[in-house]
């Protein structure tokens, strides 16, 4: 008698009888043996696994102090004192009452306008002539690339200061033929350009990447614009850059960000000042001066968060003219 008790409450509390006394069918569907749910947990967390320590780096070295700097840009801290609120008054001081703010903003903005567009232009160019195929191309195109990989070291920075000074290897050169040099660096009117030059000399990286675009060109086309009588100009304007127009973003987005980010040519260059006469003071060399010089890490906080912002703005200027002269295939 209890055996059987016992297997009547068995039945009336499975989950079948319990749904077929609430109206309800047996669930249909099979439960999984617990084996096979482990699995399936294992292979949803794998990935998360394995990004782990890029998570934990952009959450703690990235995403973090971006958060920090901006508190700070609404204070006024001076590393040796807590942090004091004040509100925006760091970003009204820095457009009303800051004219080397403004300077080094002026001297940003000249270098990215003429050093990105003369690089971009520079590498286009020498990737045409590789394209042509020259023997020896792996040689020539590590040869090319290798001023990308230390172009903004300080070692070059040091060696185009001494090249450029008033006793430098560009005076020699010129009183070689007779010209009288002068010391380029020292000079305001001059002391820019050779940093727009440093920039453009770096044109590796660039051009690595329009050399392989220009190798995905079909060669048919150009066979087609011979037959049509097209020059290589008309060619070069109405094939080549069409279908070069997507690398020609991409490359302008990346020079441009890397541009507005420049700082150890001008330190080097100008020693740390930004002269001559703020010539060569850079957004970031000055941000560097108000936070680590002048300890007002609120202050530099603040034009830190000015710059994250129009570069933001000027890619997203550039994603949306790129509708006017970007093609793709379709």
């Amino acid at each position: 008698m209890t055996a059987l008790t016992d297997s009547i409450d068995a039945e009336t509390s499975s989950p079948e009888r319990a749904d077929e006394r609430r109206g309800r069918g047996p669930d249909p569907r099979p439960r999984k043996p617990a084996s096979l749910r482990r699995a399936i947990l294992a292979e949803k967390i794998a990935p998360y696994t394995f990004l782990a320590p890029w998570l934990i780096g952009f959450f703690v070295i990235t995403l973090g102090p971006m958060l920090v700097s901006l508190y700070l840009s609404f204070t006024d801290f001076s590393m040796l004192a807590p942090p004091e609120w004040v509100g925006v008054d760091n970003y009204v001081k820095l457009f009303t009452n800051d004219p080397k703010y403004l300077d080094s903003v002026r001297v940003t903005l000249i270098y990215v306008l003429v050093s990105v567009p003369l690089q971009l232009a520079f590498a286009l160019l020498v990737a045409l002539v590789l394209n042509r195929g020259l023997r020896g191309l792996s040689l020539y195109r590590s040869i090319y690339y290798l001023p990308s990989l230390i172009g903004a070291s300080v070692a070059i920075a040091v060696l185009w200061r001494q090249m450029f000074g008033s006793n430098g290897l560009i005076n020699q050169v010129l009183d070689f033929f007779g010209i009288q040099g002068m010391s380029w660096i020292g000079n305001p009117e001059t002391a820019l350009g050779t940093l727009i030059i440093l920039n453009v000399w770096t044109f590796g990286s660039p051009m690595v990447i329009f050399l392989a675009a220009l190798r995905q060109i079909p060669e048919y086309l150009y066979e087609a614009a011979a037959v049509d009588g097209i020059s290589r100009v008309g060619a070069f304007r109405h094939i080549t850059l069409p279908m070069l127009s997507p690398v020609v973003l991409f490359n302008l987005i990346l020079q441009m960000i890397g541009a507005f980010q420049a700082f150890t040519p001008a330190f080097v260059v100008s020693g740390g000042t930004g002269g001559p006469v703020n010539s060569t003071l850079f957004y970031t060399l000055y941000l560097y001066q108000r936070g680590f010089t002048g300890f007002q890490m609120g202050y530099a906080s603040a034009m830190a968060w000015i710059l994250f912002l129009g570069i933001a703005l000027v890619t997203a200027f550039n994603f949306w003219f790129s509708k006017y002269w970007v093609h793709y295939d379709d």
